[in-house]
């Protein structure tokens, strides 16, 4: 089976998209007091670190990123006690916070369902936002970003494969369709 591959975004445009989100996030939270980004493993934690670096140089305030692991809080794997693994969360106490909730990719919607439910598990947050990098439809679950780097439409038959520098050596989105 052939794939043909076309980039949607260059190092280029994930930048802006990476700094649009960020200056978002300042404003329509008036700031970025009591918040905490969180992204989920793996591509989603490069995302926040990015994002949290741009506030900084935007507010002169550093922003405390986190890691979630959500492998036991999935749907499409068998569960072994869900939130049994102490490592789930890396992060500062989220209880009261304004928790930013970051992924490379929204598809179904049902990874950030499980995200959430990780997060809700380990306390009580005050608000969660979602910013993702690219948004491709084809939602399972009714879940909707409060940021998004780039509108993606596909078909079923596309894959989005974010490619970036802390894992794969160079920052890109591949649209890659399959023909048979």
């Amino acid at each position: 089976m052939n794939r043909d591959k076309l980039v949607i975004m260059d190092e280029t445009a994930i930048r802006r998209g990476l700094t649009r989100i960020a200056h978002e996030i300042v404003e329509k939270n008036k700031g970025i007091g009591d918040s905490i980004m969180i992204g989920i493993r793996t591509r989603g934690i490069y995302f926040a670190r990015r994002i949290a670096e741009r506030i900084k140089d935007i507010e002169g305030v550093p922003v405390p990123v986190g890691e979630l692991d959500i492998t036991s809080y999935r749907d499409d794997r068998v569960r072994a006690n869900a939130g049994s693994d102490v490592q789930t969360l890396r992060a500062p106490d989220i209880q009261d916070k304004r928790v930013i909730l970051c992924d490379d990719v929204l598809y179904t919607g049902r990874t950030v369902r499980a995200a959430m439910d990780a997060l809700i598990h380990l306390g009580r947050p005050r608000m969660i936002q979602l910013a993702v990098l690219v948004d491709r439809g084809h939602r399972e679950l009714p879940i909707r970003p409060d940021y998004v780097g780039k509108n993606v439409p596909t078909s079923k038959l596309e894959q989005i494969e974010v490619k970036l520098q802390e894992a794969d050596g160079c920052d890109e989105v591949v649209i890659t369709q399959q023909r048979g």
